[in-house]
């Protein structure tokens, strides 16, 4: 049943006479959430509105209708269908199939409304409102339709020890046909005949009599499968429920009789660590942790039942549960009392023990509530102090206590990251860096015992959620993101990091057994996982604290995932294609462990093989001139004889390419004259005169013809070709030179240096989206400025500026 919340805001009735008395829905009678069975057997909450029922035309009948109370929106339109079945469960309830596997549910705020929506339907179906339940006969011949028509109601044996066995066959017998069911289901309802069963349960008992026994169990476990609220509700009375257990303990296919009463009186405990006034609520509890049992253990498992048989056990649990969290969430002396013993340090480690795993069970426990429900549970305990309180739970020594604690905190973080965000940054101000929750979080991540660091994982995983910018909020004075970030840095990250960098003092690991190298492995992906989203803040951090060089110590780990993790780091770094990172690594030399480690690991096809080639062909093919000449000048000897793939010799042709062009400043001049005319040009234009010059045939062109776009015509022709002319006879010898190299090197194949002024193959991407280049700071023309070739601003500028100009 849905929480009671305040009244609603009157809601106008709906055209075509849908509304409710006086024509507005002022009352709360009428309010009601929609509730659908999903492929997991929960009911998923669809929505708050209020029911109406009225003819619709397009469905040609009376059709119930549910607006949303939020916005009128129509939240479900169902037809009242003469032969569905429909059953009133609990006094609130109204559930029913519109199709194979599609349960729907109406939960009602009020029983008058109930009430009010089942007359209809009963009214629709020709049925006596008296019932709860009405049953399709489609699937029944008409010989047995009229038989049972014929019949008033079902006459059931007297309730005698003799007679189990006729009883056991007539549910037997009972059970195919939907009306059969419903009268057998209102036989017993009407004649107490449960409670006369578990009489001669007793009986049996004490004479031990097991063929009697057995029927008991044959027609408990078919009374089950009647589906029936109403009976349900008779059997897990606080005065039948062990009885009920007692008799499905005799299962006639098992030589020995299970002990589930034993189990459920002597073994398991109830514990009360905070004395529940409200005898409802008790007995609630009691009542669904024995109907679980029921479910989970007692009757037999699914394949053997249909599953939907039983769907009425599952709703009668589903909203026990609901009615359990709301209780005791209005308990708010429970609540008060519970957090008070919590963080009271006079409170004895067993009793905070029990505490916070009743704690964990209850945040378990709001895990099958829906999405309404669970925000409400959470603001409670929220509202509470549960973040405080937790505080100082993880601070203790006892593990098991802090263990229960680190799973509540992660239901809170997968629940409201910005909650947890705004508490850690509001404590700050007070408290000094070693008892801020997140550093205690880090810590018990750091300091997990496991072996395989099973909780360390679940912890990363929780601090990658609160680090993550995706899920912070953007007001109009100020973002999350910003403060959130500029906090963490700042209070946190030393404490994440304080392993890496006391572990890589050395040339290698000081420490490099398994249990270490997993927790490093972990650092190291969240930390890639901020170079990726945090910019400028892990930026600032990676510089000042040398961070790149540090984590490059691990490439000579034993452990080849620490050393890919390393190297993963350093590639994601290099992808950002950042001119600050990238004159960092210059400075710092730090490609040398990344040689050395592709040099030790020799001729060896493997993933480290292969990840740091990747990363050399990265710089090639995105042309970062800054890294190539550095890699070039400072690692060409070391790496000249790789030739089994083209990357390391097709790096150096990049590098000669620049050098040449830096050698020539008119040339340059002129590129900029060209690139600042063209680019005044409509952008598709330029696209197509490019995609002409690539494709026009050789032979088309006479030996030493300029081929020049038209719009370029208009320059002066002489002062543009004689630098080019000049320039085009050093670089035809430049390019023979260059095909002897290639020619030599027992290349791979997937490139080839075919296109004009030696350009290679990998370029060609590149010279058809740099419209947006030409706005990058600096100046092209020189070197030394943010946009020379030196810098990812000016990535292939001269082989667009060149793209229109050629000569064979």
């Amino acid at each position: 049943a849905p929480d009671q919340p305040p009244a609603p805001p009157a809601i106008a009735s709906q055209s075509g006479g849908c509304g409710v008395a006086g024509g507005r829905m002022t009352d709360t009678r009428r309010r009601v959430k929609v509730y659908t069975l999903n492929e997991d057997r929960q009911w998923d909450d669809r929505g708050t509105g209020h029911v109406s029922s009225c003819y619709v035309e397009r469905l040609k009948g009376m059709s119930l209708l549910v607006r949303a109370e939020s916005d009128g929106s129509l939240l479900l339109e169902s037809k009242i269908n003469p032969n569905t079945a429909y059953q009133k469960q609990q006094d609130t309830l109204i559930v029913w199939s519109e199709a194979e596997n599609y349960d729907l549910a109406l939960s009602f705020q009020e029983k008058a409304g109930c009430d009010e929506i089942w007359e209809k339907i009963c009214q629709v179906q020709g049925k006596d409102p008296s019932v709860d339940i009405t049953q399709d006969l489609v699937d029944e011949s008409e010989e047995e339709r009229f038989d049972d028509m014929s019949s008033p109601g079902l006459e059931l044996p007297s309730c005698e020890l003799s007679r189990l066995e006729e009883i056991a066959e007539l549910v037997a017998s009972s059970l195919p046909s939907p009306l059969r069911r419903e009268k057998l289901a209102l036989a017993l309802e009407n004649e107490g005949y449960i409670k006369k069963l578990l009489e001669i349960f007793h009986v049996c008992e004490d004479l031990e009599n097991i063929e009697g026994l057995h029927h008991l169990y044959e027609i408990i476990k078919g009374i089950f499968l009647l589906n029936r609220t109403a009976l349900f509700e008779v059997m897990f009375s606080e005065e039948c429920i062990m009885d009920v257990i007692g008799c499905l303990e005799y299962d006639p296919s098992l030589s020995q009789s299970r002990k589930h009463r034993e189990f459920l009186t002597k073994t398991a405990k109830f514990k009360e660590v905070i004395p529940i006034s409200d005898p409802e609520l008790k007995q609630k509890i009691h009542q669904t942790y024995r109907v679980q049992y029921i479910q989970d253990m007692v009757l037999p498992t699914p394949s053997v039942f249909e599953e939907n048989m039983l769907s009425t056990l599952h709703s009668f649990i589903f909203f026990n549960k609901v009615e359990i969290v709301g209780m005791l969430q209005e308990d708010e002396k429970f609540l008060t009392d519970l957090f008070a013993q919590l963080t009271d340090e006079a409170t004895d480690e067993e009793k905070r023990q029990e505490l916070v795993n009743f704690l964990k069970e209850f945040c378990a426990f709001s895990q099958t509530l829906q999405p309404q429900n669970r925000d409400a549970f959470f603001k409670t305990l929220s509202n509470m102090g549960i973040l405080p309180a937790l505080e100082v739970i993880l601070g203790m020594d006892d593990a098991q206590v802090r263990s229960a604690a680190t799973d509540i905190f992660s239901y809170l973080v997968e629940y409201n990251p910005s909650m947890v965000r705004e508490f850690v940054m509001q404590e700050a101000q007070q408290n000094d860096d070693d008892i801020l929750l997140i550093n205690l979080i880090i810590e018990h991540m750091i300091c997990d015992t496991d072996p395989e660091l099973g909780g360390a994982v679940l912890l990363m995983g929780l601090l990658r959620t609160l680090v993550d910018p995706e899920n912070m909020l953007a007001t109009a004075n100020k973002t999350e993101k910003t403060e959130f970030l500029g906090f963490f840095y700042k209070h946190c990250m030393h404490v994440l990091t304080a392993p890496l960098l006391a572990n890589t003092t050395e040339d290698k690991p000081s420490k490099d057994d398994f249990q270490t190298a997993q927790l490093l492995a972990l650092i190291l992906e969240l930390l890639t996982f901020c170079v990726e989203h945090h910019t400028y803040h892990i930026k600032n951090y990676i510089i000042n604290k040398d961070i790149l060089r540090r984590v490059l110590v691990l490439m000579a780990s034993k452990h080849a995932f620490l050393a890919l993790c390393a190297l993963r780091f350093k590639r994601k770094i290099i992808g950002l294609k950042d001119e600050f990172y990238n004159r960092y690594i210059m400075k710092s030399f730090l490609f040398e462990p990344v040689v050395k480690a592709f040099l030790n690991n020799g001729s060896r096809y493997n993933l480290m093989n292969s990840a740091i080639i990747e990363m050399f062909e990265f710089i090639r093919v995105e042309d970062i001139k800054s890294l190539t000449a550095h890699v070039i000048e400072n690692y060409w000897k070391a790496l000249e004889d790789v030739d089994y793939v083209q990357t390391f010799k097709g790096l150096k042709l990049r590098f000669e390419q620049q050098r040449e062009r830096q050698d020539n400043p008119k040339l340059d001049s002129m590129r900029s004259i060209l690139r600042n005319h063209r680019y005044r040009r409509d952008a598709r234009t330029l696209e197509d005169e490019e995609e002409m010059w690539f494709n026009t045939d050789e032979d088309d062109m006479e030996d030493g013809e300029a081929v020049v776009p038209p719009s370029d015509k208009t320059k002066n022709d002489e002062d543009i070709m004689d630098p080019i002319s000049k320039f085009m006879e050093r670089k035809k010898l430049k390019e023979s030179e260059e095909k002897e190299v290639l020619l030599k090197t027992n290349l791979s194949g997937r490139q080839s240096p075919s296109f004009k002024l030696s350009f290679s193959s990998g370029t060609k991407s590149n010279l058809t989206s740099q419209s947006s280049a030409s706005n990058l700071p600096g100046s092209p023309g020189s070197p030394g400025s943010p946009g020379s070739p030196g810098s990812p601003g000016s990535v292939s500028k001269s082989t667009s500026q060149m793209a229109a100009i050629t000569t064979k």
